[in-house]
């Protein structure tokens, strides 16, 4: 998929069906001359539902659809029949997407699990028709309730991706590299920053035909909490990662510095970010010779108190087996 087919954020509104009028029948035949209240209920306007759809990646095919519509409810008819109900309109999304009230904001639903449906704007009730309204002191009434209205609004459906390890780093980190050389995806790569603008998924295959998936998302820069550089477009895409694995170039100038900086953008954005799994690599590790390599290890030891960490070089191919292995212990590893 191009970077310019990938959607994760769009507005629709959606309307609702009118309930159906309920009948004003009377029952006329040919020996029943007054046969009294016969009409019948007026039909439910059509539902707009959201239902997931595990086959979608992108909000893509919603860019240039922006308005749902459900049909009407029919009117109710003699002999006390009861209207059609208005047809229903549904909105495929992907998994993972979050349908939020546009005007109020309010999280409407999160579609995370197959076979899910919401319905997102209910249709109208049907009037009832004149037969309920018959008693002892009206025995013929003439009227009957007009349907309900449907109902109207705008929503926004934002998707956040579904992965089970999110890379988290600077802009030019290596994590595009990393996600190419990892898995078949075919990430933009360049020097510059912001290269990627989109996040890309990518399945990495494992030991005995097993496999992951990791997500490349654009780098983080300071003060990202508060919408710099790509801002809140692309931090949503860590919420639903099981494991975030922080990308940190050996050639950088204070590896602690640049993690920590990574850590407070992603606690002032979500503070329950911070209780997900943390792995750091240590990328582009072949500019690294031994005596260097010794050194910093002995500084990150003190440095990152604990954390798990480990060099690798996208390039070079080293220690790629490695970080695979503790990824998957990562993800595995009973909670």
């Amino acid at each position: 998929m191009t970077e310019g087919n990938f959607v994760d954020y769009v507005k629709v509104h959606v309307t609702s069906g009118k309930g159906g009028q309920g009948s004003r029948h009377l029952r006329r035949e040919k020996y029943i001359p007054k046969g009294g209240p016969d009409g019948g209920d007026g039909g439910r306007g059509g539902h707009v539902i959201a239902r997931a759809n595990k086959n979608m990646w992108t909000l893509y095919h919603l860019k240039f659809k922006r308005h749902f519509a459900a049909g009407h409810g029919g009117s109710g008819g003699k002999q006390t029949s009861t209207g059609a109900d208005g047809e229903d309109v549904y909105i495929d999304v992907p998994l993972g997407t979050v349908i939020k009230n546009t005007e109020t904001g309010e999280v409407l639903v999160e579609i995370t699990a197959e076979e899910t449906s919401y319905i997102v704007a209910c249709g109208g009730k049907g009037g009832l028709g004149n037969a309920h309204f018959k008693s002892a002191t009206n025995q013929t009434p003439r009227y009957a309730q007009t349907g309900m209205l449907g109902e109207e609004y705008n929503i926004t459906l934002e998707m956040k991706v579904l992965a089970d390890v999110g890379l988290v780093g600077f802009p030019n980190a290596g994590k595009s590299t990393l996600l190419s050389v990892l898995s078949a995806a075919n990430p933009k790569i360049a020097e510059y920053p912001f290269t990627t603008l989109k996040p890309n998924l990518g399945i990495v295959g494992y030991r005995d035909y097993q496999s992951f998936v990791m997500a490349d998302i654009p780098g983080i820069i300071e003060g990202a909490a508060e919408g710099k550089g790509l801002g809140h477009y692309f931090l949503r895409h860590i919420e639903r990662n099981s494991t975030l694995l922080f990308l940190i170039p050996a050639d950088a100038d204070d590896i602690k510095a640049q993690y920590d900086i990574l850590v407070d953008e992603l606690r002032r954005y979500n503070p329950e970010l911070l209780d997900k799994k943390r792995l750091v690599a240590i990328s582009k590790c072949d500019l690294l010779d031994e005596e260097l390599t010794t050194e910093m290890k002995a500084l990150l030891d003190v440095q990152l108190a604990g954390l798990p960490y480990l060099f690798i070089s996208s390039v070079a191919q080293l220690g790629l087996m490695v970080l695979k292995d503790e990824l998957w212990a990562m993800l595995n590893e009973e909670l």
